[in-house]
């Protein structure tokens, strides 16, 4: 690996620090809370809501930042802590490792200040400030009763930044488009029907769309203003007769406001949304997603005007793909496919005759999946981990740090190369990890790379109930790996949308609490992605994506329609894209184990070799052969 340069002696963190703790002091407040978030609780930031990453120099995807007088600290989960470690180096800024929940360590910490105050009057306990309108509903909810508790005051109003950070980006400004047929199956008209139709049903007059991808999907427009999502910062107000969609002005350009028009839809100024929906009457009747929605949303909505708490209509909708969506996600997998056969032939004949590392890695499958019909952009940063770093499962190398791999003078490193990727196209969403082998791998890596990929099949392979709670089918990735005392600490597979949001819910196979909306429904596509991580040595994750599609078991004994018989509901692996026999130790694998293996590849070979030729075909031919 080269050496980082280093960050510890040319940290701008403490000056930072500096300005924000001046501008805490002046409006007295004895703590600022910086939170992964936006106003539309997103998962990946605009530049302008990235204050925690800009305060703290820790880049990772989930975590939140605690400012005091004397002390700051990063709380964020094992995922992230080897990253964290590094990036929080000399900056002033101490690393909180979450194996809990956050708020019990937030009140925690802010005890160990040792601040004291008058838990029943506000005015005369301890201040930590943070911004509502980026602040999750129940999360706040939540975290006031618990401050309250331990004697402090959350307060909620207003920007914490605001005067902390001169040179803050602005909104993006990237223009809004239409994602047009035969890749939109649906009309943007009959979408906004059937959510007028669920809202009538629960006596709802009025729905606030906040979440990026609802409302992108509802009214089949993308954008580009969030990295690797094609989304578009605005809010949706639904009405029986109508819809204001509330967006920056420039992005929506005339033509596109026009057709928007036809359909009901009128564009206001971006800055309009929460003013609007303070007008509200005491007539309206307001659908609101509680999951969905923000602190400082919620306490816009005007007194006397009735919510509606429940799921967004569209969030269920969008989960469950149509039979033309699908066709159309079945054709990206194998665009996707084929820049994967281009890019996996060449680093096999690259290595030992060029320059390979982690960031190459990146740039050729960025590339060839750029060649591909319909691509727009990567779905996430690409995760090329060799060796060590692949056991840092959200690892991304940089020009700083960054493993070689292979030499042009015929030096070639042996280990695993882990690479999680995916990409967006026009008709689907990819998101797909494989694990090579360098050299011949060990007796230890074949061992775990087997227990991995027997926990893919084995849930590959279920089939379930209609209705299952998604995370009642974590365990049985888990079994192969829980048999040998062995677990990873991530979910097991994500919801993935349809060019749109790589995690999109709300099915969630994990170890979440399940609620009634995780159920599984015909035209879902879920990742099944478990893992194993050796810190210092390699790690394994194996991943495809999933369509939830309706099967008929053979009962003995049982009538269609009895609960013995019941609707049942099995995966159909989308991803297309050899897994690596040479890593597998056969002594492990079951005779099913590996007909199913061998079927899936043939499938990869039938469907993905029209589609490439040349090295990339020979690499398809032999990474597919039968075990």
């Amino acid at each position: 690996m080269n050496a980082p340069t280093n960050a510890a002696l040319a940290s701008p963190i403490p000056a930072r620090l500096t300005t924000l703790r001046a501008r805490m002091a002046a409006r007295g407040w004895q703590a600022v809370l910086l939170p992964s978030s936006d106003p539309h609780l997103s998962e990946y930031l605009p530049e302008r809501w990235q204050g925690r990453a800009h305060f703290s120099g820790f880049t990772g995807s989930s975590g939140t930042l605690l400012v005091a007088a004397d002390r700051a600290a990063v709380f964020t989960d094992s995922r992230y802590w080897t990253q964290a470690e590094a990036e929080l180096a000399g900056s002033g800024v101490d690393l909180v490792k979450l194996d809990g929940a956050f708020n019990p360590a937030c009140v925690e910490w802010l005890q160990s200040l040792g601040l004291k105050g008058d838990a029943g009057d506000a005015g005369k306990a301890p201040t930590l400030a943070t911004d509502g309108a980026v602040m999750g509903l129940a999360q706040t909810q939540q975290l006031q009763s618990a401050l309250k508790d331990a004697g402090w005051h959350l307060h909620t109003q207003g920007d914490v930044l605001e005067g902390a950070w001169p040179e803050r980006p602005g909104l993006p400004s990237a223009p809004v488009y239409e994602h047009v047929p035969p890749h939109a199956c649906t009309s943007r008209a009959d979408k906004l029907a059937h959510v007028r139709e669920t809202l009538a049903e629960r006596g709802a007059t009025h729905h606030w769309i906040a979440t990026l991808d609802d409302l992108a999907w509802l009214l089949n427009l993308r954008g580009a203003d969030v990295e690797y999502n094609p989304v578009f910062l605005a809010h949706l107000l639904v009405s029986p007769d109508g819809a204001e969609l509330f967006v920056g002005e420039g992005k929506v350009d005339a033509a596109l406001a026009a057709r928007l028009a036809d359909d009901g839809v009128q564009c206001r100024a971006y800055d309009q949304s929460l003013p609007t929906l303070a007008k509200l009457t005491a007539s309206a009747v307001l659908w609101l997603d509680p999951k969905r929605t923000t602190w400082g949303l919620r306490e816009a909505v005007p007194e006397g005007v009735r919510v509606v708490e429940a799921i967004n209509p569209s969030t269920v909708a969008k989960s469950r793909k149509t039979d033309a969506e699908a066709a159309h996600i079945r054709e990206a997998m194998e665009r996707d496919g084929a820049a994967m056969c281009a890019f996996y032939a060449w680093l096999e004949q690259a290595l030992g005759r060029e320059h390979v590392s982690e960031l190459t890695i990146d740039e050729r499958m960025t590339a060839e999946r750029a060649k591909q019909p319909g691509y727009v952009s990567l779905s996430f940063p690409t995760i090329a981990g060799f060796n060590a770093n692949g056991a840092l499962p959200h690892y991304r190398a940089t020009p700083e740090a960054f493993s070689v791999i292979s030499s042009p003078q015929g030096l070639v490193a042996e280990g695993l190369l882990l690479i999680d990727s995916g990409a967006q196209y026009l008709g689907g969403t990819t998101d797909i990890t494989r694990v090579w082998a360098i050299g011949a791998p060990t007796a230890a890596q074949k061992r775990d790379f087997t227990l991995v990929l027997k926990g893919t099949l084995g849930l590959s392979r279920t089939r379930f109930p209609l209705g299952t709670l998604a995370p009642m089918l974590d365990a049985i990735a888990r079994a192969p790996l829980w048999a040998e005392g062995l677990d990873f600490g991530h979910g097991t597979g994500h919801g993935v949308g349809y060019f749109l949001n790589v995690h999109e819910g709300p099915q969630s196979i994990s170890k979440a609490m399940p609620n009634p909306d995780m159920a599984m429904h015909p035209g879902m596509i879920t990742s099944i992605e478990p893992g194993l991580y050796r810190p210092g040595q390699w790690g394994i994750r194996i991943e495809n994506l999933v369509l939830n599609v309706p099967v008929t078991p053979t009962v003995p004994d049982a009538a269609p329609g009895t609960p013995e018989h019941g609707r049942y509901l099995a995966f159909e692996t989308l991803s297309l894209c050899p897994i690596d026999t040479r890593c597998i130790d056969l002594g492990l694998m079951r005779p099913d184990e590996i007909d199913w293996l061998n079927a899936y590849h043939a499938e990869v070979r039938r469907r993905l070799s029209p589609h490439v030729s040349g090295e990339a075909l020979n690499w398809l031919m032999l990474r597919t052969e039968p075990l």
